[in-house]
This record gives C-alpha cells, structure tokens and sequence, in this order.
C-alpha cells in the first residue's frame, strides 16, 4: 500500500521569470527530479511519492520553458547551464544546503551541470537517459522538425495545443495525461527552448564530467537512439563514484516501476547516509 504523503506547490522569481514546483514530503533530505524536454515536472510524480513515502524531501520542478513555470521566448534564456544555474537558484529558495539531485534526458544533463558548477550542493546524482556524444545526431534530427514547425508553422503547434487541451486529464491515463501536458505547446517558447538548447553545451565535457566526484546512479535504455545506452554505460565509466543500472527498456520505469524505484531509494538513502557516501562500482541489469 502505497505511504501518502503531503503535496504543496510553490513557485519563486528568477529575475523577473516565475518557476514553479511540487514539494513532496517533508524533512532535510532532499532530493530534486527534473523532467525531460519539452515535458512537465508532473512525469515525475510517481517516483517522487515513492521516495517521498521512504522518508525523502521530494522536489519536482518545471524549469523556464516546461510546464507551469514561465516561457520566455528569448532563446538566450534557454541552455543547460541556464537550467542548471535554476535549479541551484532552487535549492537556495528552499535553504536546502545539498540534494540528490537527478532527472531525465535533458533532466540528466541539468544534473550534471549542477554538479559540475555547486558540487557542494549535490548530494548524489540519479540520471535516466543521459545525451552525450553518441546522441547529437539522433537529437537533431528528433527535434530539429519540431524548432521548424514551431518557427515557421507556429499554426500546426498551436492546432496540436488546442487539441491536446480539450481532453480532460481525469479521463485519460497518467501517462497519457502527461504526453498531452507534453504536447500543450506555444510556437514561439517552444521554438526558443529548441534553439537554446541546440546552439549550447549539450552538456559537461568529458574532462570535465570526470571531476565530479559525487555519488551516482546512471540508468540507460538499451534500443534508444535518442538516449544511446552507450552514453549512459560511458557516463558510468567517466565518473569516479557512479555505477550503471540498466532498465529493460524505456517503458520500464513508466509502467513496471518497482525494480527501478527499489534502486533509486537504495541509492538515494547511502548517498543521505552520514558515514558513508561512496558506493561500490557495479552494473546492475534487469532480473
């Protein structure tokens, strides 16, 4: 039987933009999820009630561009130093002195930026679906149509929105529910939140990610072009205190939760251990 658990949402001013935040749980552990992109801070309720059930500080946010937070539609706004630099704006609002910090694909790059530029702040790092080298070519050519569309046929994505905003998300599926959230879009912020990303640092260089000594746990998906298994495994292997876990697809932690959401709150409880921050090197594989 699932724990329940507080929700609250909050919101905080960067500069003159608004973020908004789900906080769930209570208590100074915490750990902060970040979504993918294009997505909302709601893909990760689940595993955030999970942790939060296990005694953990959840916080799922929306950064600038994504969700309910605000959408500028400067493209300078946007980058994964940009994002990173928002979710340390974030723990400060919070006074939260560390977290575990951690996300999905562009979710996992963030992380990484965070580590690499507040390593006091990062408690351990939970990274699904990292994009690294192996991916550029597959990311482009997935989202490149999209900063296209969004650009020069700003109507298709505003006919995609309008659609996606008359079905009532109390009739459909969780996930379901959230690719619609996904596909509310506004041409101009969508196309700005592409191009940023694209013309800055996907994200740390390899020097660089082999530096960051906090506790990790990479998670890949074997048969993903976007999110190469190969980029994951690398990651794992580039960073001094990180081990890999392989899911058995990308569906298994929307669907088939409990063998990565066990592996998440191991983690994430050694890396709030006080004696002990450092685990072992392994790979652990689907049973």
């Amino acid at each position: 039987m699932a724990t329940l658990v507080s929700e609250r949402i909050g919101q905080f001013f960067l500069d003159e933009d608004r973020i908004e935040y789900t906080e769930y749980g209570a208590g100074d552990r915490w750990v902060v999820l970040v979504h993918g992109q294009l997505m909302p801070r709601r893909m990760h309720q689940p595993l955030a009630r999970t942790l939060a059930g296990e005694g953990f500080h959840v916080v799922a946010v929306d950064l600038l561009g994504h969700g309910r937070s605000d959408r500028p539609t400067d493209p300078m706004q946007y980058s994964m130093t940009a994002f990173g630099e928002q979710v340390v704006a974030l723990l400060d609002h919070l006074d939260a002195p560390q977290a575990v910090v951690g996300g999905t694909s562009l979710g996992a790059n963030v992380s990484l930026e965070v580590a690499a530029a507040a390593p006091d702040r990062v408690r351990g790092l939970l990274l699904e679906m990292p994009v690294l080298d192996n991916a550029v070519e597959a990311g482009i050519i997935a989202f490149a149509p999209l900063m296209f569309a969004a650009r020069f046929v700003p109507a298709s994505v505003s006919a995609v929105r309008a659609v996606s905003r008359m079905v009532p998300r109390g009739l459909v599926p969780f996930w379901a529910g959230v690719v619609l959230d996904t596909l509310n879009q506004r041409p101009a912020p969508m196309a700005a939140t592409i191009h940023g990303i694209f013309f800055g640092r996907i994200a740390p260089a390899t020097g660089l990610r082999r530096t960051i000594t906090a506790p990790a746990m990479v998670v890949g998906h074997p048969r993903d072009p976007v999110h190469p298994w190969a980029d994951a495994a690398m990651l794992a292997e580039e960073m001094p205190h990180a081990r890999f876990v392989q899911a058995g697809g990308i569906l298994e932690w929307r669907m088939r939760p409990a063998r990565l959401d066990k592996e998440a709150i191991a983690f994430v409880e050694e890396c709030w251990r006080p004696a002990a921050r450092r685990r072992p090197r392994k790979t652990a594989r689907p049973g």
